[in-house]
Order: structure tokens, then C-alpha cells, then sequence
């Protein structure tokens, strides 16, 4: 089926919608910026994740970074190569699996690294082993997505590392970026050298992990290959690496939903979707933040419901605060028609529940050379209740 990327009138139930020429037009800029400046880029499945999209990535990119035994056999399964893998702590009962799918497996502390190394590499010999370090300075400032905010638990500070690391250790890895620019970046990197450059001469690689959003619109590319050359130039023999996630997902697509009915409560209009925030768009409800709708305009302060074409927009689960606030359109809403979630692929497709068994949205992509839709994954009742099986 054809669809018009516009209004998609041809869906009438809940979608996900990847537009396979935007998502290659991220994926041909971020393999620009990796030939340009040296450094390989690679993919966080904590992101994005799916994997029927992964031939797609395979002709731009080479690899992918993992946080679980789960994201390390997709890396291996399913994209075809095994996992830069990062945990906050590995377990006794999936350290050797992962180490089974890995290249790279970075350490978040050093008890980690002395408890489990000689066990990963007796499983993989082949395999790189780092330390994650917390350079003490972000400028997130969301504090759940913080890393490095006092009292994390990601990394080891530059106070807590021995003049001479253990012989095992590789490289080094660290976050501390979250959708950020590269003038973040060229400032983050400042700190980074000042509290670790001591030990640059003990690794083979720095891993700057993600939050780099090189294919916004307004971010500096040029500030990023610059700052990554000049980079290479104090430590040539550093391998580098970036694992973006949201860069690679970014606009690339719309969750696509129907109004269901219009209730209305003390002046206040309230479309009924037939999606849930909290199931299908967690981050809305978990920042907050207030996703675009395509032709409304975005009200979050001072709300005057009187005003034509005013809405609340809500779910169709049982959770009543399962609602935000709220949305002015052009005309009246009608039972039926679409409503649409601008920028719904990165992160919001991973971070998906069944809760309260609400209808899962499909997973779709519009192909580029001729619009066709084609439905990657289908979701239904069994679903939700093979979870409890």
C-alpha cells in the first residue's frame, strides 16, 4: 500500500512509521562525519533497536553498543557483529554469553574489572576490556539522565584510579552527553583531558559514548570534526569511538494514532486516543516533555480551554494521568481521524509496555522509491499475554 507521508489517511489504526529516505539520510551524514574525523560510529540499541532495519544500517555502519545479555545477541543475531558492551554490573549467570557476543566489554567499576576479567578473556581471548569513567561534568539537565550528577552510579572518577591501571584494561569509555551539540562536546572534552589525560598513554581507545545529536539541523558538524582531528592529533595512537543513539533515529518518524471519542469535563475537551503516553510514549510523561502534533499547535502554559479547537489529548488505558495538556488545532476534531506524534522512533520504540493491555501501535517503514508501507511487526492479544506465560 502507497501512503501519503503528509496526512497518512490511508492508516486507521496505531503505527510507528519509519520513512526509510530520512533514516538514510542520517545514516549517510553520520558516515560522513566517521570518514572525516577518524573515529568509528557505531549504534546504542538502547535507542533504537530495530532489527528488521538493520540491513539498511549495515551498508553505513559496522557496529553496535550493548547494555544487556539481551542487546548483545542482537548485535551478534541480528545485525550481524558483535557488541561494544557496557553494563552497570554484569551478572555471574550471563557474563559468559555476553562475553560470547562481544568485541568490547567495558567494566563500571574496578571491583567489576578484578572479579570478572580473567573469566570474560578465559571465554574470549579476543575480546577488548575497558573502564567506564565519570569525568564529574555534564550539562544534562534532566537529572534522571544525568550520568554524572553526584551520587551516580556510572564510572569511576579520576580519583579513585591507580597511577598505573591494570594491565587488562583497553580503553576507556564515558557519557556524559544527552541530544546535545558539539560546543557541549568541545567543553565536556576540556574536563575528560584535564581529570584522565594522565592515563591516555596506558590505552588503545577512548569510547565518548552518546547524546552527540549530529543530525540536528542546527548542530555544528564542522565544530565536531575539527575538535575529533584535533584530538587525534595529541593522541594519534587512540582509537575513537562515539555511539550515538538518537542521531540515528532522529525525525525519522511519526507514531501515527486515531481519535477514539471526545469527552469534555468542566470546559476542558478531551480527545480519547487510541494510544497511551505512558505505553507508547513513557518519555512524554518521564522528562516530561510535550511531543509535536502535526497541524496543532503546542499550549503549555496558561491553557484558556475556551478558546476554538482546544484538546486535551488522552489514552485509552485506565491510568488517569495518562493525559497531557494540551494541543490547539484548525478545526474540530473528528472521531476517526489521525493524530500525529512527530519524531516517534528513537528511544520511544524501545522504551514501549503492555501495560493494562492496551493495543501495541504496528511497526512500520515507508519505503523510499515508492512510498509503499510495509509492516515490519504486528502486535496482538497474545502478545500481552505470552508475558505472563
Amino acid at each position: 500500500m502507497k501512503v501519503d507521508t503528509t496526512t497518512y489517511k490511508e492508516i486507521n489504526r496505531p503505527m510507528y512509521i519509519i520513512e526509510e529516505e530520512r533514516l538514510r539520510r542520517n545514516l549517510q551524514l553520520i558516515s560522513d562525519v566517521a570518514k572525516r574525523s577518524n573515529t568509528e560510529i557505531i549504534l546504542a540499541f538502547k535507542a533504537f533497536a530495530l532489527w528488521k532495519t538493520f540491513p539498511i544500517f549495515r551498508e553505513y555502519i559496522n557496529a553496535t553498543t550493548a547494555s544487556s545479555l539481551a542487546e548483545a545477541r542482537l548485535a551478534l543475531d541480528k545485525f550481524g557483529s558483535k557488541a561494544h558492551t557496557f553494563s552497570p554490573a554484569y551478572t555471574d549467570y550471563e557474563i559468559d554469553e555476553i562475553a560470547d557476543c562481544s568485541s568490547h566489554i567495558t567494566f563500571n567499576s574496578l571491583s567489576q574489572y578484578n572479579r570478572l576479567h580473567e573469566r570474560v578473556k578465559a571465554r574470549n581471548n579476543d575480546i577488548s576490556l575497558g573502564l567506564r569513567i565519570n569525568p564529574e561534568y555534564s550539562e544534562i539537565e534532566t537529572d534522571i539522565y544525568n550520568p554524572c550528577a553526584p551520587g551516580t552510579r556510572f564510572g569511576t572518577s579520576a580519583d579513585k584510579l591507580p597511577d598505573t591501571l591494570p594491565a587488562g584494561i583497553d580503553g576507556f569509555h564515558c557519557h556524559c552527553h544527552c541530544e546535545n551539540g558539539s560546543d557541549v562536546f568541545v567543553r565536556t572534552l576540556a574536563h575528560i583531558e584535564e581529570k584522565f589525560a594522565k592515563w591516555f598513554s596506558q590505552i588503545k581507545w577512548i569510547n565518548f559514548g552518546g547524546g552527540h545529536l549530529m543530525t540536528r539541523k542546527d548542530y555544528d558538524i564542522e565544530l565536531l570534526v575539527n575538535t575529533l582531528n584535533d584530538f587525534h592529533k595529541r593522541y594519534p595512537w587512540l582509537h575513537v569511538i562515539m555511539e550515538p543513539g538518537s542521531a540515528f533515529g532522529w525525525q525519522t518518524g511519526p507514531l501515527v494514532a486515531q481519535v477514539v471519542d471526545i469527552v469534555e469535563d468542566k470546559g476542558i475537551k478531551t480527545a480519547i486516543l487510541n494510544v497511551s503516553f505512558s505505553c507508547h510514549m513513557p518519555d512524554c510523561l518521564e522528562m516530561p516533555y510535550h511531543p509535536a502534533v502535526r497541524g496543532a499547535e503546542t499550549l503549555e502554559e496558561n491553557i484558556d480551554y475556551t478558546l476554538p479547537y482546544t484538546y486535551r489529548l488522552g489514552a485509552n488505558s485506565c491510568l488517569s494521568g495518562d493525559f497531557m495538556s494540551a494541543w490547539r488545532f484548525d478545526h474540530e476534531l473528528k472521531i476517526g481521524e489521525n493524530i500525529i506524534f512527530e519524531d516517534m522512533i528513537h528511544y520511544t520504540t524501545v522504551k514501549t509496555t503492555m501495560f493494562n493491555g492496551i493495543s501495541h501501535p504496528a511497526l512500520a517503514i515507508v519505503r523510499k522509491e515508492d512510498n509503499r508501507l510495509e509492516i515490519l511487526r504486528d502486535f496482538g492479544v497474545n502478545d500481552y499475554i505470552s508475558r505472563m506465560d
